[in-house]
């Protein structure tokens, strides 16, 4: 998972778009608070779990789980 880098597009299994790589946080993604939402979760990051990564191809991060799926998952900070 060394391959995963900043500004990577963060994709679930069904190819929607779950967020964007801020960086890499020990054994978690982090995501930009551009991707946060709406509401009580905007303006802050959210985490994946690097468990959660399939694949890395090209300039996206593949995620084992639907991207709704993945959402649930996300830990804030």
């Amino acid at each position: 998972m060394q391959n995963i880098a900043e500004h990577m597009e963060v994709i679930g299994a069904d190819g929607v778009h779950v967020g964007t790589v801020d960086k890499v946080e020990g054994n978690r993604i982090k995501l930009t608070k551009k991707d946060s939402g709406e509401g009580s979760h905007k303006g802050h990051h959210h985490f994946i779990d690097k468990g959660l990564v399939a694949e890395v191809e090209g300039n996206k991060v593949r995620l084992s789980a639907k991207a709704d799926v993945a959402v649930t998952m996300e830990e804030e900070k």
